[in-house]
């Protein structure tokens, strides 16, 4: 028998991985459902039998490095996300596969292959932990086309916003708009945020919070917010926008690239 722990906050996401799962036709036991950071670490604390944790990186409430950095992680873990720049932080927490939303059925069977394998050799964390080299190199990370352009809606039909043009993207009252470098205000036809950000290249745009989506080549400088955030200053904005605790580290990390 496996048992599974699934750190998803998005259900749609939730009944893929469970179907999955029950397409294998093996021994596979989820053991827990959690969709929070916070929930995620009382439960890991409770020192459950795990043999494999499948995990998202946004939560309902912060980051799943949050709980990786809190608690002593039991077993590997295959990583199934929207966001590209954490796949070397992934592989540094116990990752063995890191899953590009959206992956099909195929991506996933390879994920599990490469998790049996790991495990059937010997029962040792530290033996598989010293197999990663191969997927660091990016042989589970799925290539993604970008995009340069994305299509506006408009009531007379669309027009196209160049992606290059816009200083950052910001969900506002169940909307999603895109600002660009004339200050101008699109109405997106993505519904969430993370519709948008899966589109886009991670190497020129990031999510600073669950809100706001900014364009490297408008950050022109940073001014400490408290302890542990920053206050981002963007070209053609007066105001500056501010990162999460939680996105702060990758941020930095992120900016100077």
């Amino acid at each position: 028998m496996t048992n599974i722990l699934i750190l998803e906050d998005e259900l749609p996401a939730r009944k893929k991985l469970k179907r999955y799962l029950g397409e294998l036709q093996l021994e596979v036991e989820i053991l827990a459902e959690i969709d929070s950071v916070s929930t995620g670490i009382a439960y890991l604390k409770s020192s459950p039998a795990l043999d494999l944790i499948i995990s998202d990186i946004e939560l309902r409430d912060g980051n799943a490095f949050e709980i990786f950095a809190e608690v002593q992680l039991p077993c590997p873990i295959i990583f199934t996300t929207a966001y590209n720049e954490y796949w070397m932080q992934a592989f540094e927490s116990n990752g063995i596969a890191y899953l590009l939303k959206p992956f099909g059925r195929e991506k996933f069977q390879m994920a599990w292959d490469k998790f049996q394998v790991l495990t059937q050799k010997s029962h040792k964390k530290s033996n598989w932990l010293n197999q990663l080299q191969s997927i660091i190199e990016g042989k589970y990370i799925a290539k993604v086309d970008y995009k340069a352009r994305l299509s506006v809606p408009t009531h007379k039909g669309n027009y196209f916003l160049e992606v290059e043009e816009v200083v950052y993207f910001e969900a506002e009252g169940g909307l999603v708009y895109g600002y660009d470098r004339t200050g101008k205000k699109h109405l997106m036809k993505e519904a969430t945020l993370k519709e948008i950000e899966s589109q886009l290249d991670p190497d020129r745009f990031f999510r600073i919070n669950r809100g706001e989506l900014v364009h490297k080549s408008f950050v022109v400088g940073t001014e400490r917010y408290s302890k542990n955030s920053v206050a981002v200053k963007l070209s053609n904005l007066p105001r500056s926008l501010i990162c999460s605790q939680s996105q702060t580290p990758a941020f930095l990390t992120w900016i100077e690239r």
